[in-house]
């Protein structure tokens, strides 16, 4: 009897002596893909774009498999003319669904501007030669029999002047075309057209 007296003697002390564990704090659930993208677009409208893409960014780490955050971010990033990053969050659409047409279609149209703007620049320096100008060329031609273009950036249509002017503007070009040739040589984007 004393062991069992001592027993529980023992018990009560311990039991005196067990803390209660506090109550662990409930963590909110984490927010759906839908609730995320909800935020993002209401973010979007309201012309807060960089808080979008953030949301968005959000989305796509809490929802890796998912493609539309990257779709949306890819659209954005292209409207702002920024085709490097449209390019960077399309080929992530790509990832998820290679047959995304949205997303091959920026891929496409982003890379064709950036290109544009390269080869003005180049122009501008006058130094495109060489292979540049010989793979610019078949690009040219690839971009012409892709889109069934002959003239794959078209003259502008001037208005119609009068003939007298129209003689005296056709003097003119002629006499700033010979100019132009002798002193910078053919133009570089002559086979491009």
């Amino acid at each position: 009897m004393s062991r069992f007296v001592g027993a529980a003697a023992c018990a009560i002390l311990l039991s005196a002596c067990a803390t209660t564990k506090p109550e662990l704090a409930e963590k909110p659930p984490a927010p759906t893909m839908d609730e995320l993208l909800a935020k993002a677009t209401e973010a979007s409208t309201a012309g807060r774009k960089e808080d979008a893409v953030t949301l968005w960014r959000e989305a796509a780490a809490a929802y890796p498999a998912d493609k539309a955050p990257w779709s949306s971010i890819a659209q954005t990033r292209y409207d702002a003319g920024q085709y490097g990053e449209a390019i960077v969050s399309a080929q992530e659409v790509l990832v998820r669904d290679p047959n995304d047409r949205l997303a091959n279609s920026i891929i496409a149209i982003s890379g064709l501007r950036l290109s544009t703007r390269a080869l003005a620049d180049l122009s501008r320096q006058n130094n495109l030669s060489g292979s540049i100008k010989t793979e610019s060329q078949d690009l040219a031609k690839l971009l012409r029999e892709s889109l069934g273009e002959q003239i794959l950036v078209p003259a502008p249509v001037p208005a119609t002047p009068p003939a007298k002017a129209v003689a005296k503007g056709r003097a003119r070009s002629r006499a700033k075309q010979a100019v132009a040739a002798g002193a910078s040589g053919a133009d570089p984007f002559g086979a491009l057209k």
